[in-house]
């Protein structure tokens, strides 16, 4: 790298978001350093940087437009956000390097004293000839941050087009799964694959596996709550079920809003256990705040007169995309304050370093806006801090947490087979659900219910990719084993001691008498959360195996089945666990070939 694009990293702070986590500031990191390499070595007019959030993508985009302001290859630079209060952070990060950027541009010729705009992609959406009249007139650097926010709407992406398309260079950024829907963005480049399908192609990555192993972003530990839920249906039906049993979609949703209605027992010991946590963090790291992620402004209201009973401290609350709102969350990370509530704005607009613990109270579920959630609290800003998140028991989730490390790539084409459903169906109608203005009364239900009760039982902590624990009561010593995990760990020092504090609860567990056993006393990794698909896939597999061993052993059906519950134990297999499906499945394979 060239001696001016490495002396602009030396005007950022070691608190600079996005810098060094442990303050080396004089250099840039590995990874940036790498992606400014390939740019200068390639000069593109169009680059995609994938990197995961917390890994200072904010600093490698300005430090190549400090480069290429410096060598003349542009005169301007216009940095296109997601959010008001993100551009303002943007202007704000850019000055500290000597760019100054307008977050208030509107229209006309910009000051002379300004080096460039910073814009919302709202703002180009409502005036895209404006902005391609700017980028016509000088050469122009348009840095689009979050770039899948270009595919949110066709008139958004249409009028990106319409306005950039004359830039004299583009550099697009994401931090997440590009889209779970198929609108193309504009300025990336899709390419087919050997399965016909086109892929985002990324000119460079940095996954948040490879962060983790540069000790650039915190390892997530994600602790998720089961427990009873009841509620009432439209019809006047009472239905019961537990979290993280396989259930209908309808269920798996009624149960989830059930568990995060303030009115039951399950958020409010959640939240109990949260500040724990907090508590045991701000031992180590004494500024960790803590945010609870809101789906609406009622049940954001409701959470923070909770953690006010709970903790005795009023929390910070943010219901929107304001300029209120903004100060709030500037003065929430320059301050010491334990909790704050927002609602929508956790997306991409709360840049808070000092987040270390998480409540994911809201009934968003695409991975999209899960990672984007999970990204509030992996930003390293020294050896060794961990990140806490808070879950419901929910199979999406613990997927979406178990899967933190695979790299995704926007998918242009809808693999469909004939015969099989849409995988994406889902996906783009939770995504339209998460673009909304969630702090905004829509004025229709999503599913017509009731909640009547909840209560909350610790199930598991999911780390690196792996289960820990057993399920314990709320305030049981189980449970405050792992909230009490020190807020300053290595990743691998975390994963030593979740397995042995799951070895001491199973000891403890064994010397129980029975009739205290009122929990499931099975270790996380027996007790899989599945989904009601996976069970379908499940009692399907099993039959065409069952099938399968009947024409070899000539015996009917209904005695394989009679068998297989005889040996394995269980109920029919409509009624089994997924545990005892699997293992029924194995117990055929066993007999088939042996009969060979």
């Amino acid at each position: 790298m060239t001696t001016t694009a490495a002396s602009a990293s030396h005007h950022l702070s070691p608190a600079f978001p996005g810098r060094a986590p442990w303050g080396t500031a004089g250099k840039l990191r590995a990874w940036q350093q790498g992606a400014m390499e390939k740019y200068l070595q390639e000069q593109p007019r169009d680059f995609l940087a994938v990197a995961t959030p917390g890994a200072g993508k904010t600093t490698f985009a300005l430090t190549l437009a400090s480069w290429l302001l410096h060598h003349h290859v542009v005169q301007q630079v216009t940095v296109v956000a997601p959010t008001e209060h993100l551009k303002k952070q943007w202007a704000e990060a850019a000055a500290r390097i000597g760019i100054k950027l307008d977050p208030e541009y509107s229209a006309g010729p910009l000051g002379k004293d300004y080096h460039g705009v910073a814009i919302t992609y709202a703002g180009v959406g409502v005036r895209p000839m404006l902005h391609r009249n700017r980028v016509e007139q000088r050469k122009t650097l348009v840095i689009l941050d979050e770039i899948h926010h270009a595919g949110d709407s066709k008139s958004w992406g249409e009028a990106c087009l319409e306005a950039f398309e004359p830039a004299t260079r583009r550099l697009a950024l994401t931090g997440t799964p590009f889209r779970s829907d198929t609108n193309p963005i504009p300025f990336v480049a899709y390419e087919e694959g050997d399965d016909g399908i086109r892929r985002s192609a990324a000119d460079y990555t940095y996954g948040y596996g490879s962060a983790l192993r540069d000790n650039v972003v915190r390892p997530v530990i994600f602790l998720s709550y089961s427990g009873n839920m009841r509620w009432r249906t439209k019809a006047g039906d009472e239905v019961e079920a537990r979290l993280g049993e396989p259930m209908t979609k309808d269920a798996v949703s009624q149960a989830w809003r059930t568990a995060l209605d303030p009115r039951g027992e399950w958020m409010p010991s959640v939240l109990r256990a949260a500040d724990q946590r907090l508590t045991e963090v701000r031992k180590s790291v004494p500024d960790a705040g803590a945010l609870v992620i809101a789906t609406d402004q009622d049940s954001a209201r409701s959470y923070a007169k909770l953690i006010r009973e709970i903790t005795g401290d009023k929390p910070t609350v943010v219901l929107s995309d304001d300029t209120g709102a903004s100060k709030r969350i500037d003065d929430f990370s320059g301050g010491d304050d334990r909790w704050m509530v927002a609602v929508r704005m956790v997306s991409e607009g709360v840049d808070v370093p000092r987040l270390a613990v998480g409540v994911y109270a809201t009934t968003i579920s695409t991975p999209l806006f899960f990672a984007q959630a999970v990204g509030r609290f992996v930003r390293s800003r020294r050896r060794g801090e961990t990140a806490s998140v808070f879950l419901p028991t929910i199979p999406n989730l613990l997927e979406f947490a178990n899967e933190m490390e695979r790299e995704r790539d926007h998918v242009l084409d809808k693999p469909k087979k004939d015969g099989e459903e849409d995988p994406y169906a889902d996906s783009e109608k939770e995504m339209d659900e998460a673009n909304r203005e969630q702090d905004e009364d829509t004025g229709e239900e999503m599913l017509p219910f009731e909640a009547l009760e909840s209560d909350a039982v610790f199930d598991r902590v999911t780390y690196n990719g792996a289960d820990f624990g057993m399920q314990a009561h709320p305030g049981s010593e189980e449970e405050q084993d792992y909230l009490g995990i020190p807020g300053l760990l290595e990743p691998d020092q975390v994963e030593l001691l979740l397995q042995k504090r799951q070895a001491r609860q199973i000891a403890h567990s064994r010397k129980k008498p029975d009739s205290e056993a009122d929990l499931l006393e099975l270790p996380a990794e027996r007790r899989p959360v599945v989904s009601h698909k996976e069970m379908m896939e499940l009692r399907r597999q099993l039959n065409n195996m069952v099938g399968a061993y009947v024409h070899q052993s000539g015996k009917p059906h209904g005695v394989i089945h009679t068998e297989l519950r005889r040996v394995c134990g269980g109920p029919p297999a409509a009624e089994a666990t997924p545990g005892q499906l699997r293992q029924r499945i194995a117990k055929v394979q066993e007999w088939a070939t042996r009969m060979r």
